[in-house]
């Protein structure tokens, strides 16, 4: 029963974040659709599907520049508020917005610096992210300085695991934070060049 009850929490905790990915644009596509739609049927008198997708993409932008003016971040605030007291809403908006907030901005308290470490065998390398120095109790009881990592999952680095690896066995890159996100979102088809590294077209001119 114990490992019955292990294996479900983590099928949820591996689930959760892609599910509420995927609940949340799907949601926002039906609703934006459908109120296209009967926009549209007003003037045409036939209901058109698929401007849902265009709508969506507007009422983010809008969206954006609402929250960015003093009226659209005192409401923001105040709806944050009303979310943040809820006894389970609240904990699910705080963890998720902390999550966000740290990717989109690359804060250096959240993320420090881009690692390699062979995971989940030798020979097998994968990229994350130190998040600190372990300290207490898991730092007393190993023999070797460990760091906290995270390692994201690919194509939604919003989830992941958790590792405490002896710093010996990391390699430190030179690219930033914000190139290991997107080489993570992008599965590797974007990669980052080698940092100073002069194109091979400017050594020609030279």
């Amino acid at each position: 029963m114990a490992n019955i009850k292990k294996y479900f929490i983590t099928g949820i905790l591996a689930i959760l974040p892609l599910a509420a990915t995927i609940f949340t644009i799907n949601w926002l596509f039906n609703v934006t659709d459908d109120f296209a739609g009967d926009i549209v049927a007003l003037f045409t008198r036939q209901k058109v599907k698929g401007l849902g997708f265009l709508t969506m993409i507007v009422l983010v932008f809008l969206t954006g520049i609402f929250t960015t003016n003093v009226l659209g971040r005192r409401l923001l605030a105040y709806g944050e508020r009303l979310i943040t007291r809820m006894p389970i809403a609240g904990v699910i908006y705080r963890t998720v917005k902390q999550i966000l907030d740290a990717f989109a901005t690359g804060e250096q308290n959240a993320f420090q610096r881009v690692v390699m470490l062979e995971y989940p065998r030798r020979g097998i390398w994968a990229l994350a992210f130190v998040t600190g120095t372990s300290k207490g109790e898991v730092q007393e009881k190993t023999k070797d300085t460990v760091i906290n990592v995270f390692l994201p999952t690919t194509p939604n680095p919003t989830s992941g695991f958790l590792l405490m690896v002896p710093e010996e066995d990391l390699i430190y890159l030179d690219m930033s934070v914000e190139d290991g996100i997107k080489m993570i979102i992008s599965g590797g088809v974007i990669t980052p060049p080698v940092p100073d590294q002069a194109p091979e077209s400017d050594e020609v001119s030279e």
